[in-house]
């Protein structure tokens, strides 16, 4: 398997190298479109974005990994999704870029909404995909979301203690994120590629620590909803009714607390899944060139 994923160095966290991608070269006369994972992911989770002939018509593509997630690394061993956001600017910075819009995938999702909120002049709009903007709350719950605290404590739990240097990250926990990323629309083919993924991202002692960083954000993570009203610019957010993690419920929630941005708009996918920009793709694509067109 062939990585295209690239590093660039930013100052966040005191020094930071973070793992980005560009679908095609970079093109200065089209917008550019910012894209962050979903949990533990990396880059390769846009694979369908980068075979998109219509899509990089439109913008360029540049995903761009959290920390914890693919090639990011930083001085300082603890990280927040704020900083994640600071770091979506400091690689814009990097590359000269200034202004993009941004997508993002469950994490990623509110990862952009938090980058929109530090820089209403750089991000033109968002699309957030299969996620929420709560914490992992009753109401959260009771909109009939998932236990985030159930699903993240074990591996928080059993990945406290340090592990020699042949450690790799357990089948099972890549398994578990599958399932409720995805559900019954892993083929054996994706399985094993993101197996293989998993295991060069995390492994030996500080790919342990990683881990458990990234789950202890996704389980004790703050609400957005207060923050919301500050977002200004375009608002898309998609969501699939199969999202086993995040119900529609929440997202018509979610959307409504928009009330800064110039136009928030929900957009339902019949039968999507939770990692919404790998399990229907077409429809996420399509919906991302209508909303850059509109709004560039």
């Amino acid at each position: 398997m062939t990585d295209t994923t690239q590093t660039v160095d930013i100052p966040h966290l005191g020094g930071s190298t973070v793992g980005y991608r560009f679908g095609r070269p970079y093109d200065p006369s089209l917008p550019t479109l910012i894209m962050n994972n979903s949990f533990t992911t990396s880059a390769e989770l846009f694979r369908p974005q980068f075979s998109d002939e219509e899509l990089l018509k439109v913008a360029n593509l540049l995903a761009i990994e959290p920390y914890g997630h693919g090639k990011t690394r930083s001085t300082y061993r603890q990280f927040t999704y704020w900083d994640s956001a600071i770091a979506n600017l400091q690689v814009l910075d990097a590359l000269g870029i200034d202004q993009a819009f941004a997508m993002g995938t469950s994490q990623g999702g509110w990862i952009v909404t938090q980058t929109a909120m530090l820089a209403p002049d750089r991000i033109k709009g968002i699309i957030p995909l299969g996620t929420s903007m709560d914490r992992e709350s009753q109401q959260s719950q009771a909109l009939g979301c998932w236990d985030g605290t159930e699903f993240c404590t074990p591996a928080i739990d059993a990945l406290a203690e340090p592990v020699p240097d042949d450690w790799v990250v357990p089948d099972e926990f890549v398994i578990g994120v599958l399932d409720a990323g995805l559900g019954d629309s892993v083929s054996d083919e994706d399985r094993a590629f993101w197996l293989d993924v998993y295991r060069r991202n995390y492994s030996g002692d500080s790919g342990r620590e990683r881990l458990r960083t990234c789950s202890i954000n996704l389980r004790d993570r703050d609400s957005l909803l207060a923050r919301l009203d500050s977002v200004t610019c375009p608002v898309l957010w998609i969501h699939g009714t199969a999202d086993s993690v995040y119900s529609v419920a929440n997202a018509e929630d979610g959307i409504a607390r928009f009330t800064g941005s110039k136009e928030a708009q929900l957009k339902v996918v019949e039968g999507g899944q939770h990692f919404l920009s790998a399990s229907d793709p077409k429809e996420v694509n399509a919906a991302a060139i209508e909303f850059i067109t509109k709004w560039q």
